[in-house]
């Protein structure tokens, strides 16, 4: 049996679609199981390596400071 070359586009979206159907579904299925993830707030695992304000090395800035245009008619 071979598939001919027109439907092999179609046949190879059917396979992906039913593979990542059934992987899914298992995961679903399985859920009650396992339990659900646990929550992470965002500030934990973003507060991992805060540098102080006394290691921070100055920065020489250049040209003039960023103001936006909150005008857009005035230039």
């Amino acid at each position: 049996m071979r598939i001919r070359e027109e439907n092999r586009n179609m046949f190879l979206l059917a396979t992906v679609t039913l593979c990542c159907g059934a992987a899914a579904c298992t995961l679903t299925l399985l859920e009650p199981v396992l339990g659900p993830r646990p929550e992470r707030l965002v500030a934990e695992r973003a507060m991992t390596d805060v540098p102080r304000t006394s290691d921070l090395t100055p920065v020489r800035m250049v040209g003039a400071p960023f103001e936006p245009n909150v005008n857009p008619r005035q230039r």
